[in-house]
């Protein structure tokens, strides 16, 4: 006599609905119900073939023990068997893909860990912009406090390619504030201008306070991050991508707004001459006497504003990059390795820019305003009106040039840097 399926539990079924309802009618058609099917048999396999440490195509008790141990949880062969049996239907004491699959296929887990783990994103990679969503951290990163040190090794590798890449940064700052259609500067022009100035040295200007900045930016972003989405998740443990966004965003401004006088001082040191402030602490005493407390936060509405597109522009791009890369081409791994991951990174955070590269600039230009020599104290909106006028919208992308050229030098950078950083404090890929 064949036993008949028993039914799914009431809460099970709704998370099923909820995982593959794309129209909100809370219910699924046959095509939702068959896409949500291809989909997480695609996760499930992923993660059986990362279960399965020796290749052989079945999980044993060893397998599973390794794979807690590698969630900081050690368990006993006893556990572990039990584990295999409630899965084992054959009674072979192993778990084969048809066995796994038929467990786990009405069980919508939607967050795969190993795609998490192998798709970092904003802590890798730097390309001096730090308006990018935070990455997620596994529950194992967490546990284990993998975490702090991602971080530490994505600061360090941020610092060295902002260094390597500050006298492009530099030219970029100096056409944003100085180019215009009646003043045109060259690349090679501008390069000759600095070094006439103040020699090879002055090349790396403003590049000691936006190294500073790193470490607080990126601690603060993270533990906003972590609170925002507690508040704003809608299932425990869960975040949606619309949740991730807002969470991100927020997450974003708070770092900003802790932060934003070192990025006023960073423009103003960038674009000083020679003589006109001995340091940091100079610079800021500086401004304080003659501008008072407020000029610290010059430039702050189009800067904040500025995260939004940047920040959703680079997400939806990683997103789908990272999407169509795991449904097409991911066989045994989630992992999509180097070149697919710079790739994917690089793409997204430059039409990120590209989206807020406007906004950039007129920020750039306010923080600038009163050490500019005969230069009007314009509100955000009057000074768009003017660019617009006397140079047209392609005045809103003046530096975009240098800004591009940085990119891939500041990826490859911080990307062998956050590397060679991961071995060097102990983290295993």
């Amino acid at each position: 006599m064949v036993e008949s399926p028993r039914p799914l539990p009431s809460a099970l079924q709704m998370k099923i609905i909820s995982s593959g309802d794309q129209n909100k009618d809370d219910g699924l058609n046959f095509n939702e119900f068959s896409k949500y099917l291809r989909d997480h048999e695609k996760k499930l396999l992923l993660t059986f073939k990362s279960l399965d440490k020796n290749k052989d195509g079945c999980i044993d008790y060893m397998e599973i023990k390794q794979s807690f141990a590698d969630l900081g949880l050690d368990i006993s062969r006893e556990d572990a068997n039990k584990i295999l049996q409630s899965i084992d239907v054959n009674g072979t004491m192993t778990v084969d893909w048809n066995e796994w699959r038929d467990h786990f296929l009405f069980n919508p887990a939607t967050s795969l860990q190993e795609i998490i783990r192998y798709w970092k994103h904003s802590s890798v990679l730097d390309i001096g912009d730090s308006l990018t969503i935070p990455d997620e951290f596994t529950e194992e990163e967490k546990t284990t406090g993998v975490w702090w040190k991602q971080l530490t090794a994505g600061a360090m590798a941020g610092a060295v390619s902002r260094t390597g890449t500050a006298p492009l940064d530099r030219m970029k700052v100096f056409m944003q504030v100085h180019s215009s259609k009646s003043n045109k500067i060259s690349l090679v022009g501008g390069f000759k201008q600095m070094l006439k100035e103040g020699g090879p040295s002055s090349l790396w200007r403003g590049n000691g306070i936006n190294v500073l900045k790193i470490a607080p930016e990126t601690a603060i972003k993270f533990m906003a991050y972590e609170q925002y989405k507690k508040l704003l998740s809608s299932e425990p443990g869960k975040i949606k991508i619309h949740e991730r966004f807002m969470a991100g965003s927020l997450a974003g401004a708070t770092a900003q707004t802790a932060i934003y006088p070192m990025e006023v001082m960073k423009t103003r040191l960038t674009l000083r001459k020679t003589g006109q402030y001995s340091g940091m602490f100079d610079c800021a005493k500086k401004i304080l006497k003659r501008e008072g407390v407020k000029a610290f936060y010059k430039g702050y509405i189009p800067n904040i504003l500025g995260i939004i597109p940047y920040a959703g522009i680079d997400l939806a791009v990683y997103e789908s990059l990272k999407n169509l890369w795991l449904s097409k081409y991911a066989k045994d791994t989630a992992n999509p390795g180097v070149l697919v991951l710079l790739g994917c990174g690089t793409i997204s955070s430059t039409c990120g820019q590209l989206a807020s590269y406007p906004l950039a600039l007129i920020r750039t230009r306010m923080q600038a305003q009163a050490s500019v020599e005969g230069s009007e104290q314009l509100p955000m909106g009057r000074m768009v009106k003017k660019i617009l006028q006397k140079e047209g919208f392609f005045g809103l992308y003046r530096g975009i040039l240098p800004n591009f050229m940085k990119v891939i030098p500041a990826v490859s950078i911080s990307y062998v840097v956050y590397e060679y950083s991961r071995s060097t404090l102990g983290i295993q890929k």
